[in-house]
């Protein structure tokens, strides 16, 4: 696996790649791997002849009370499940090689409307640093495809659009939710539960399994569904930011008619933050 620390030399790299004829698929991450992301990798190889994966934890996307300075760097572990991965490429750049001029100097990349709802709403201008860097990161890398976890459902949804409107010739594809034995999303955030959090944690998404198996049962009052199951939540012991069944594509606010639907929570534990999802397509 090459390692690759600025731009020159993963552009060197891909470029070669690509002009062998071989399809480059890439994996965006903040680091400090878990199974989740290796499955990302995995995914990916069966996508193209090539991965690259980047590290980089990007101080743009974090609010001034979020976890940025205490999230776990462990570059040396992810090297090596890279490795015994298959990754053909990692891109791990300074701060300074992506945001030569400062981040209060970067210019920004904005989707509007959908990223002021659900962790939106609670996190200004979150995802405004998601799409600055990965519009970055697609600009230097250049690859034919990516691949994002459907963990981070709105993210996935923000993303394409972001490809859509700035025409990007880039393909990205959804992977699925990876997930311990009793139904938690794996998380790097995982790591912040106490043992006593952790035996709570899949509350949150037994919760939003029984909200589709209640839609399912022909529920469509959507609202009064995503009210009674945030009290679910409550009651499990967590804080709910938001609960909400929402239109796919749009993340708009699921009406009857809707026929594919994402219920997205993110809930709080202590003070550690989780979201989930599921959908339901309704014939």
């Amino acid at each position: 696996m090459q390692i690759c620390k600025t731009f020159s030399e993963i552009r060197a790299t891909v470029g070669e790649w690509r002009r062998q004829g071989q399809t480059v698929v890439f994996v965006p991450t903040l680091g400090n791997l878990h199974e989740g992301h290796l499955q990302l990798v995995n995914l990916a190889a069966t996508q193209g002849d090539k991965v690259v994966v980047s590290i980089f934890v990007n101080p743009l996307q974090f609010g001034k009370n979020e976890d940025y300075a205490l999230y776990p760097r462990t570059l040396d572990a992810d090297v090596e499940k890279l490795r015994g991965a298959g990754a053909n490429a990692l891109f791990c750049p300074s701060d300074s090689e992506v945001y030569p001029n400062g981040v209060e100097e970067q210019t920004t990349v904005a989707v509007p409307t959908m990223t002021n709802i659900l962790c939106g709403a609670t996190r200004p201008g979150h995802f405004t640093g998601v799409t600055t860097i990965v519009s970055k990161l697609f600009n230097i890398v250049q690859p034919h495809k990516a691949v994002f976890g459907v963990k981070d459902f709105q993210q996935l949804a923000v993303v394409r659009r972001m490809v859509e409107d700035l025409c990007f010739p880039i393909e990205i594809i959804g992977a699925p939710v990876a997930r311990a034995d009793d139904g938690l999303a794996l998380s790097s955030r995982n790591g912040y539960l106490n043992a006593a959090e952790r035996a709570i944690a899949p509350a949150l998404y037994r919760t939003l399994v029984a909200a589709r198996d209640t839609i399912a049962a022909g529920e469509r009052n959507y609202a009064l569904l995503g009210a009674r199951a945030q009290i679910s939540l409550l009651e499990a012991g967590m804080r709910p930011d938001y609960l909400s069944v929402r239109a796919a594509k749009t993340l708009e606010p699921a009406a009857p008619g809707d026929h594919d639907l994402a219920i997205l929570a993110a809930a709080y534990l202590g003070k550690t933050r989780l979201i989930d999802n599921v959908t339901i397509s309704i014939p």
